[in-house]
């Protein structure tokens, strides 16, 4: 988020249902993976997340972006954005906006970091060929909700210009062997003498489509933002972004899982693993 310098103007039911900062979190234990070392929990949910990231992209859904200022509790600005992604007959993607009302962020502007940020790195992925940018530290185990998880921590091993990277935490489900919730920020902050921009702390959760894939829910930051300069020095910010409506897009699109092609009829929820949701409290 760009602080602004000067004080001026400037799935259905929605999840009702949300996940996570509010999901049943049990005690990190220490112990280490039996019967699969770390290194090959890290290969395998890698290659799961390249296959989900290849069938993601052959999925249409609606993406509800909302950005908050507040002031105590009280809602001082907000961005919003609702778009659908879809494609057309040659597969290209297309994002069509639904719902942009009128901006009414007056302390912070969303910058094209923050943009990027919402469409390619909350919803973040760690596949085969995105892992060797990483370091990746097994840290234990952990129940979230149903789901026992391995858990480890994510850092970039350095950061090229240009380029954005993901640094926290992840939680891989030990039977899937997939990305189920993801909890850090976006690196790196950006502050040069005439351009501040902070990004804040954010949790993804994930929900099972078509009982395979692990895709993202529901994002949700609750921060406050640390400027040196400006006007709006300490700004508390919120961001709530929801992923509904998915659906596989199209007839003649093959989608594999484990390397098996998956036929479109036979897809069904796993309606247990889709039971990990509780009230929203946005």
């Amino acid at each position: 988020m760009k602080l602004i310098r000067a004080i001026s103007p400037l799935f259905a039911a929605i999840l009702i249902l949300a996940f996570g900062a509010y999901s049943q979190e049990g005690q990190l234990s220490t112990a280490q993976p039996k019967s699969i070392t770390s290194q090959q929990i890290i290969e395998k949910f890698a290659a799961k997340e390249k296959e989900f990231k290849e069938a993601r992209d052959h999925y249409t859904f609606r993406q509800d972006v909302r950005v908050q200022t507040l002031d105590g509790d009280t809602v001082n600005g907000e961005y919003r954005e609702v778009f659908d992604v879809t494609y057309d007959n040659q597969g290209r993607h297309l994002e069509n906006v639904t719902y942009a009302p009128q901006d009414t962020l007056t302390e912070i502007m969303m910058s094209p970091e923050d943009l990027q940020d919402i469409r390619h790195l909350l919803p973040f992925v760690l596949t085969s060929d995105e892992i060797p940018e990483y370091d990746i530290l097994y840290i234990g185990q952990q129940q979230e909700d149903e789901l026992h998880c391995y858990v480890f921590d994510v850092a970039p091993k350095k950061i090229e210009a240009k380029k954005r990277y993901f640094q926290g935490r992840i939680w891989v489900d030990d039977k899937d062997l997939q990305i189920v919730k993801t909890s850090g920020k976006t690196v790196p902050d950006i502050r040069k003498k005439s351009n501040e921009n902070l990004f804040p702390k954010f949790t993804t959760w994930r929900e099972q489509v078509d009982g395979l894939y692990w895709f993202p829910a529901y994002t949700k930051a609750d921060d406050t933002l640390h400027f040196r300069t400006g006007a709006y020095q300490d700004v508390h910010i919120r961001e709530i972004i929801k992923y509904t409506d998915y659906k596989r897009f199209g007839s003649k699109v093959t989608v594999t899982y484990e390397g098996k092609e998956i036929p479109k009829g036979e897809q069904k929820p796993d309606e247990q693993k889709l039971e990990r949701i509780i009230s929203d409290q946005q």
